[in-house]
């Protein structure tokens, strides 16, 4: 019989690129975190950061030097210092306790200095989104030192300041400004960038003191749901409105940043984000994994089929860890098993997860990513 061409690439798809997920006890998942922490202390830098713009490979993306570096390792290291909180590892004193200080010392140092690197590059819009979810953790390990969480929350507002200045004149957030590098960015709104600081937002607004601009919180739900398809997939970004069924924007593309966005609108009171639309995206997570799968470790952004980036994968993930909380327990628990399955399956020898080759950030921050993932499917 003859087999069309079309169907065995499908096939190939299914055989060799979705990961293969199986019941993990609660004792393996334990340990596939330990080995992730592990790598964390094993990859610290001594000023206790993590990530080095060393190169890894001879194609990078566009990183203006020094600001966009100094944003990449802030970010990176915001979230390494959130795993190694919600790892759990790091409570009692040990080599993990001491990895947890020394990159909590960096980021309340480091994170009031981060600005854009050039007028169209803004990765630091990802750094005061980490950067404020590990300040909360933070915070929340400090309760009794009222003057460390004095400290804590006035780098807070400066997270936050920063999210407002580098707000799009449209709402939401960006990382490329392309259209006239202006003072008040006039980038097109990114859908799962401002998805992203919305679950920052939603996250830092529950500490007394703390308050987030409400115009911030508004402009960017209504970005978020200008980008939004009735299937609950997501635009890439709102410069592809008029192309909404571009491969990236069509299921197989939204694969990696439905769970962010649909977890975005919920915690925010979105009640149209139901438990069916959680339920449904996160199956198709696992259904569908390797439409992610593939762009997975390719070294050139957006080169796979719905023009998938690697650095989707642990990301998508993460966000989807995230809905689990918002679901019933029955569910929560098929989901979690099929996360865990997925995850454990891909971890490295060396201990770590990464995704997409990036100077030598994509070692901890997708272990980051992993380890705070399993952590929710405990």
């Amino acid at each position: 019989m003859r087999i069309s061409r079309t169907f065995s690439l499908l096939l190939l798809a299914v055989l060799f690129f979705v990961p293969v997920a199986g019941t993990a006890s609660p004792e393996e998942i334990d340990e596939s975190i330990r080995r992730g922490v592990d790598f964390l202390l094993e990859d610290q830098n001594k000023n206790g950061s993590w990530g080095s713009p060393r190169q890894t490979k001879g194609l990078n993306i566009y990183a203006p030097i020094p600001g966009a570096h100094h944003a990449f390792r802030s970010a990176v290291t915001a979230m390494c210092v959130t795993a190694l909180i919600e790892s759990k590892l790091a409570d009692e004193p040990g080599p993990e306790a001491d990895a947890l200080a020394a990159g909590e010392s960096y980021i309340l140092e480091e994170l009031p200095k981060v600005r854009r690197a050039t007028a169209d590059a803004m990765y630091n819009v990802w750094t005061h989104a980490y950067g404020l979810q590990a300040l909360v953790r933070m915070h929340a390990r400090s309760e009794g030192d009222e003057e460390r969480q004095a400290h804590i929350r006035e780098v807070m507002k400066t997270q936050i300041d920063r999210l407002d200045r580098y707000e799009s004149v449209d709402g939401g957030w960006g990382y490329y400004d392309f259209r006239a590098g202006t003072a008040k960015p006039s980038s097109s709104s990114i859908s799962f960038v401002g998805a992203t600081v919305l679950v920052a937002f939603h996250e830092v607004r529950q500490i007394e003191g703390i308050e987030v601009p409400q115009r911030l919180i508004d402009r960017a739900i209504a970005a978020v749901n200008r980008q939004r398809k009735s299937d609950n997939s997501y635009l890439y970004g709102e410069y592809m409105r008029t192309r909404p069924m571009y491969g990236i924007n069509r299921a197989g593309g939204s694969l990696g940043r439905s769970q962010a966005c649909n977890y975005a609108l919920a915690i925010w009171g979105d009640e149209t984000i139901t438990t069916e639309v959680h339920d449904e995206w996160l199956d198709r997570l696992w259904k569908r994994n390797g439409w992610l799968d593939i762009g997975r470790k390719r070294p050139v952004p957006h080169e796979a089929w719905f023009s998938v980036a690697g650095y989707f994968y642990y990301y998508g993930h993460y966000y989807a860890g995230l809905c689990l909380e918002l679901l019933p327990d029955d569910l929560r628990a098929t989901h979690a098993e099929s996360l865990s399955g997925i995850l454990m399956n891909l971890q490295e020898k060396d201990g770590s997860w990464w995704d997409y080759p990036f100077y030598s950030y994509h070692q901890p921050y997708g272990t980051a990513f992993a380890i705070q993932t399993l952590s929710r499917c405990r």
